[in-house]
């Protein structure tokens, strides 16, 4: 078993010498079996839970809040926010009186064994690309100077650069590293409220961690930076649908063209589009134009629980249906962004209907994505497990049972589209 982690008001963390380690499904506390934890990946960051009170259990499997230390100080629970490439199962344990949602980051559980951390989390897909210690090198900022002197009147490389250097975004960084998937952000609008969405929040609720673009991005604009990258970049994607922007189907006319213009200039890499894909119309004409791939965001798919999380304005979940289905049909790569979160993503109910939507919709992926927002604060909108769940690792096997050939990962791959 494992012990609990906490922290003092300093951010030094120790274990607990008698209680042990407790996760949370949904709205229920739990041991952290070893089945469903490995030790702590590199690349992963432990972090405070604000406000959070840890919880433990004691050897007659009762669970305990930790107030403070012996010495009479507070204490803070402990939580790991986990590279790309490995998918938690279990949230941290603990209690908050602060009414206020926590941070919009993926929290998952930790434990100490045998005088090492241990994250609850499996590693579902390959991990070098996204190693935190390949990014925010120290030629980085070098790179983007030298980029944007090239690119000094395209607004898009402008952001990028705010966003590799400020935001440390990953993707962004790639553009200027010239290799693997770099994100061009294409539209300033958005057709859904997504509770967890990191660029617009209510004033009321946790602050994003970071800005939406204000510009409409030329066709020009968007062709001049993605022929550059697909001809020079090591296994090269272009996608639209970043964290700095809205959905990019509504920009479906400036996308459209830029495809045509970047194409008629390379045929290299994946031009691959991040979405909601509720904007059916705007779709049709991206995937028209040829665009390679698709990754249709959802977090559920189960109509009530979809339009509880994306809040979705003039379209809903019959339109999603409806461009993953013409997409599919028209020879585009179609993956699932799955926003997963132990309690709800492994809910029976919830993983039945799933399985059925990718049975039926002839989806070729599944992208587990640690759903990053405060499990409390969605509780109040979408009930979370209250009683046992399948498990996260459990749904993935029955997953692969279910639909034998199905990929199963963490990001966006190359792919070859079939020409019409």
């Amino acid at each position: 078993m494992f012990h609990l982690l906490y922290a003092d008001n300093k951010g030094r963390i120790y274990d607990h010498p008698d209680l042990l380690a407790v996760g949370r499904t949904g709205n229920l506390l739990t041991g952290i079996d070893e089945a469903e934890a490995i030790p702590l990946p590199e690349g992963a960051s432990l972090v405070l839970i604000p406000g959070g009170i840890p919880v433990g259990m004691n050897n007659r499997g009762q669970f305990s809040m930790m107030d403070a230390d012996r010495s009479g100080q507070p204490v803070f629970a402990v939580g790991v926010l986990l590279p790309q490439g490995f998918t938690r199962t279990l949230l941290p344990g603990y209690r908050r009186q602060d009414k206020k949602p926590l941070p919009l980051f993926g929290y998952g559980a930790v434990g100490w064994k045998n005088g090492e951390i241990y994250a609850a989390a499996l590693q579902t897909d390959e991990h070098y690309k996204w190693n935190p210690v390949n990014y925010s090198t120290p030629e980085l900022a070098q790179l983007v100077r030298e980029t944007v002197n090239d690119l000094g009147d395209n607004r898009i490389i402008r952001q990028l650069s705010r966003c590799a250097l400020e935001y440390s975004c990953f993707t962004a960084q790639n553009i200027f590293y010239r290799r693997w998937e770099g994100g061009i952000p294409a539209s300033p609008a958005c057709n859904a409220q997504c509770l967890g969405c990191i660029s617009l929040q209510p004033s009321e609720c946790c602050p994003s961690p970071q800005t939406r673009i204000d510009f409409v991005p030329t066709s020009q604009e968007i062709a001049e930076i993605a022929v550059t990258h697909l001809a020079e970049a090591a296994e090269g994607i272009i996608s639209f649908g970043q964290g700095c922007e809205g959905e990019p189907s509504l920009a479906a006319d400036n996308i459209s063209l830029a495809i045509a213009k970047v194409r008629r200039k390379t045929g290299k890499g994946t031009i691959n589009m991040n979405t909601n894909a509720g904007y059916t119309d705007g779709i049709k004409r991206i995937c028209l134009a040829g665009i390679d791939s698709l990754r249709v965001s959802t977090v559920s798919a189960r109509e009530a629980t979809y339009t509880r999380y994306y809040s979705p304005r003039g379209y809903n979940w019959d339109d999603v249906c409806s461009s993953v289905a013409f997409g599919r049909r028209h020879g585009v790569y179609i993956s699932l962004n799955l926003l997963t979160l132990p309690g709800l993503t492994d809910l029976p109910d919830e993983a039945e209907a799933l399985i059925n939507f990718i049975r039926d919709f002839d989806i070729n992926m599944v992208q587990f994505r640690n759903l990053n927002i405060d499990p409390d604060y969605l509780n109040e909108i979408i009930p979370l497990a209250r009683e046992e769940v399948l498990g996260i690792d459990r749904f993935i096997e029955i997953l692969k049972e279910e639909i034998p050939g199905i990929a199963i990962g963490n990001y966006s791959k190359p792919v070859n589209r079939p020409q019409d």
